[in-house]
């Protein structure tokens, strides 16, 4: 399948337009498992489902601006839509006041993410937004490790980097944006 991935991505960048039509129905179940990966990461009932997770982000792939160079590519561009809907999912949260609209019901029961981490979320993502602008490889491994759930190997796999690059830089953007997040943190209590 993999092979089938990279050869249709080939041809999309080349201008033929039905190969990433057949791009993605190739990749829904690889993107469904990393968005319910996110499952086990939040654990708390939630509004968002692993089902609303990857239909949001399969249509932001579908829309995206730009051609995928290869398969690494493809789920490195993944992995910020999964990113992006969490985020907003989680802004979209917070803007609503307490108690009102009903809730939503999962359709398959899979919760990605939890009105409680929803702060969590965003620290993070305004966090993450920093570290790329001081390294856009570790925002990236985040990115695949965090907000996907890839292991060290798959991550290593998707950047084009060994896997013992991989776990220092995991190493270094986590103690980074714990300091980072425990700062703004503390700037907020004090504020």
């Amino acid at each position: 399948m993999a092979h089938d991935v990279t050869r249709l991505l080939a041809q999309a960048r080349e201008g033929d337009q039905r190969a990433l039509d057949r791009v993605l129905p190739l990749v829904y179940e690889e993107i469904r498992r990393l968005a319910r990966s996110q499952r086990h990461r939040n654990g708390a009932p939630a509004t968002l489902n692993t089902t609303a997770l990857v239909h949001e982000a399969y249509e932001k792939l579908a829309h995206h601006d730009g051609d995928y160079a290869d398969r690494q590519h493809f789920f490195r561009v993944a992995a910020r839509a999964i990113r992006q809907v969490l985020v907003d999912a989680a802004r979209a949260r917070k803007a609503e006041k307490r108690g009102g609209g009903t809730p939503d019901v999962p359709l398959d029961g899979l919760a990605v993410a939890s009105p409680s981490r929803d702060d969590e979320a965003l620290a993070l993502d305004e966090a993450l937004d920093r570290l790329a602008a001081l390294d856009e490889r570790q925002a990236q491994i985040v990115e695949l490790r965090y907000f996907v759930g890839l292991t060290v190997p798959e991550t290593a796999e998707a950047v084009g980097l060994s896997p013992a690059t991989v776990k220092r830089d995991w190493a270094a953007a986590r103690a980074w944006l714990y300091r980072e997040m425990q700062r703004a943190r503390d700037a907020g209590e004090r504020a």
